[in-house]
């Protein structure tokens, strides 16, 4: 039964902020980078093994599988960096204005692209 009344804000035209967006990026790139770190550390327990542990570690990150997952730990890296400076500004009392919040937030995602392409540059053509 249709009674003419609008929905609830949330669900038709409300948008996230630009800082909100940022801050739940950077928790969500820490919890990638989290996940990053324990995949390096089976890596490395591979590399001390040896033998077969690393040939099948070593197929799977060299499969596309896993140069996917290498490109999003690079991504989070990259992003979580950035708004980390971006953060420690924050902390020292600069960039508090909603125009230089929005700004500086571009930037972090600006930042995240070019710094995650020329590494990937670098890896793919070095």
């Amino acid at each position: 039964m249709q009674t003419g009344r609008p929905l609830s804000p949330h669900l038709t035209w409300y948008r996230f902020p630009l800082p909100v967006i940022t801050s739940i990026t950077h928790r969500a790139t820490g919890i990638v980078l989290s996940a990053g770190a324990i995949a390096l550390a089976w890596w490395l327990c591979s590399v001390s093994i040896g033998g077969r542990p690393f040939a099948l570690t070593q197929a799977l990150i060299g499969s596309w599988f896993g140069v996917l997952a290498l490109f999003g730990w690079s991504v989070a890296f990259f992003y979580h960096l950035s708004n980390g400076i971006r953060h420690l500004a924050f902390d020292l009392g600069l960039g508090f204005g909603l125009s230089r919040a929005y700004a500086t937030g571009y930037a972090v995602f600006g930042a995240t692209a070019a710094l995650t392409a020329v590494t990937w540059l670098i890896v793919l053509f070095a």
